[in-house]
C-alpha cells in the first residue's frame, strides 16, 4: 500500500462521518421512520457506523439492512461470468420507511440504480436517500447524493479504494 495516495486517513474519515450523521439527523429532524442499507461490501460499514452515531445522539437505534446489487447490475456480465452474490439482510419492511441507502464511493450511479431496483423489490418505501463518503464525479446516470462526505477530483482511469478496519485492517482512503 502506497502512504502517499492516502487522501484521507482515519480521523478525515471520523470527522466525516460525525458531520454526515449530524446532516440527517437535521434533516429528518430526528430519526423515527428512517433506516440505513448498506450496499455490499464497504457500504455496510459505512452504514454500521452511522447508525451507531445516530444511536449515541439520539438514544435510539435505527434498523439497518444489508443489500447486495450484483444481480441488479446492468453490467454483471461484463464484470465476471461468474458473480459472487453475497447476502441481501433486509429484516424490516420498507413499506413507508425513509431509507437511506449507503455505499464508500459514488461514480457512475450505476450500482446506486441497482440498489434503489433491489429495495422496491422488498416494497414500497416513503423515500430513497444516498450517503456516500466519497463523490468522484464521472455520473452515466443522473444520480446524485444527499449526503456527502468529501468531493474527490479524479481522472477516469483512477481509482477510489476505501479501506475500512473491519474489513482491511485500516481506515482510509486513496487513489490508484
Amino acid at each position: 500500500m502506497d502512504l502517499k495516495n492516502i487522501i484521507l486517513d482515519k480521523a478525515d474519515i471520523k470527522r466525516i462521518l460525525a458531520r454526515i450523521t449530524c446532516e440527517i439527523i437535521e434533516r429528518h429532524k430526528g430519526v423515527s421512520n428512517l433506516v440505513l442499507i448498506g450496499i455490499h461490501t464497504r457500504g455496510i460499514f459505512l452504514a454500521q457506523r452511522i447508525g451507531k452515531r445516530i444511536s449515541d445522539i439520539e438514544g435510539i437505534e435505527v434498523e439497518f439492512g444489508a443489500i447486495d446489487i450484483t444481480m441488479y447490475r446492468d453490467d454483471w456480465t461484463k464484470i465476471s461470468s461468474h458473480p459472487i452474490v453475497k447476502t441481501t439482510e433486509i429484516p424490516f419492511s420498507v413499506n413507508g420507511k425513509h431509507i437511506i441507502l449507503v455505499d464508500d464511493v459514488l461514480f457512475t450511479g450505476r450500482t446506486v440504480r441497482a440498489a434503489m431496483d433491489a429495495v422496491i423489490d422488498f416494497g414500497r418505501p416513503d423515500r430513497i436517500e444516498l450517503a456516500v463518503l466519497v463523490d468522484r464525479g464521472f455520473r452515466e446516470l443522473p444520480i446524485q447524493a444527499d449526503y456527502v462526505g468529501k468531493f474527490i477530483e479524479t481522472r477516469q482511469h483512477e481509482t477510489v479504494n476505501v479501506l475500512f478496519k473491519e474489513y482491511d485492517d485500516i481506515d482510509a482512503v486513496m487513489i490508484e
